[in-house]
């Protein structure tokens, strides 16, 4: 499907709305029904009405249309934020007993997911770095019923080969997860490479000003309706028609800004890599990225996020470099109009940072 056509058409039935080019904010918390027989229908299906915002809503349902069309999945669910999403992904498809297999160190409200709430009903996780298929099938136990996957991730950029998980996964009737916030599915289609839930954080690149919070699922119509049914309705953390509208209207230049983006990454690290203080660079389309070539063939572009090591070990240099930059903001987050640094020492108590440690000198770079 044309790219043009989903962030600028798609699901837009603008007659329905006074032919207003923007769609508009419905914000209702419920719809009236002129019949106790449609009033009926619409309890039995809630996917596929509109009964309570809760569960759909118009400026809602838009939203949804574009972005698995952007994936290329049959249907989407959109939340409040990205941790909400992957926890009703996760939730929907474990039961007491059952076991996780996930790349080590995923993004920290995942990891907080898996360690203090799943494992006190009885789902145990096993971590691993991931990066060959050798690793996922020596770590899948008899109750593996679930794959984590985070390509890049969102510190080092390790990436997993999505295609082979995705069809051994498949052999063993384990659902694959990923956390594609990186990429989007505009960089990386994983969808197409058979994983079965698709997640994007879309307070990042979809939203693009910094303004909105927001997750995404997208996978099968049968998949969809499961979470739908039980995690989404039962936790109530899906997204607000306002918000719905904002991440509309992010899509509408998200083409543009990603190729801006994409072109200036491409600048700094070129320059970053030249610079005599600067120990080491770490950005996935880099020469000397370990797996250069494997994300070479998973991506189309890497861009944004990179991350950058000091020669200088110490913290009080580490905190001088990121206080003394001009046109970078010292927040979390990414995806925005703005540049954007966090070291990760800033984590680590001042008494536990250890200077011959690569990781706690990581400085991460958005552009």
């Amino acid at each position: 499907m044309n790219l043009s056509y989903i962030i600028n058409e798609l699901g837009e039935d603008r007659e329905q709305y006074f032919n207003a080019v923007s769609p508009p904010i419905m914000q209702a918390s419920n719809f009236a029904f002129n019949t106790i027989d449609e009033l009926s229908k619409a309890f039995a299906d809630e996917m596929g009405t509109y009964l309570y915002s809760r569960g759909q809503n118009p400026t809602v349902d838009i939203l949804r249309k574009k972005l698995a069309a952007l994936d290329g999945a049959e249907d989407c669910l959109v939340f409040n934020n990205g941790a909400a999403a992957t926890f009703a992904a996760v939730m929907a498809n474990v039961k007491s007993g059952d076991h996780i297999v996930s790349v080590k160190d995923p993004y920290v409200w995942t990891k907080k997911a898996f360690d203090n709430i799943f494992s006190r009903f009885g789902v145990s996780t096993t971590y691993i770095e991931g990066k060959d298929l050798q690793e996922w099938q020596s770590a899948t136990q008899a109750n593996t019923v679930l794959y984590y996957l985070e390509s890049p991730n969102s510190w080092e950029y390790g990436l997993q080969p999505l295609q082979e998980i995705a069809d051994f996964a498949k052999t063993k009737n384990i659902i694959t997860i990923i956390d594609n916030t990186y990429c989007t599915p505009i960089y990386q289609n994983v969808i197409e490479m058979g994983i079965d839930i698709a997640m994007q954080t879309a307070t990042k690149y979809i939203g693009g000003h910094s303004d909105t919070l927001g997750g995404v699922l997208c996978g099968s119509h049968a998949m969809m309706r499961k979470i739908f049914e039980s995690e989404y309705l039962t936790i109530g953390s899906g997204i607000q028609p306002f918000n719905a509208w904002a991440f509309i209207r992010g899509l509408r230049t998200l083409p543009a800004r990603l190729e801006r983006i994409n072109h200036t990454t491409k600048t700094m690290v070129e320059f970053l890599s030249n610079h005599p203080k600067i120990e080491k660079i770490i950005f996935p389309f880099h020469p000397s990225f370990p797996q250069y070539e494997l994300a070479k063939k998973q991506m189309k572009e890497a861009f944004g996020l990179v991350t950058i090591i000091l020669k200088d070990k110490k913290r009080e240099s580490i905190i001088r470099f990121c206080e003394s930059l001009k046109a970078f903001l010292i927040a979390v987050s990414w995806g925005g109009h703005e540049s954007l640094v966090i070291p990760r020492c800033a984590g680590i108590r001042k008494e536990n940072y250890n200077p011959d440690s690569e990781k706690h000198r990581q400085i991460r770079l958005y552009f």
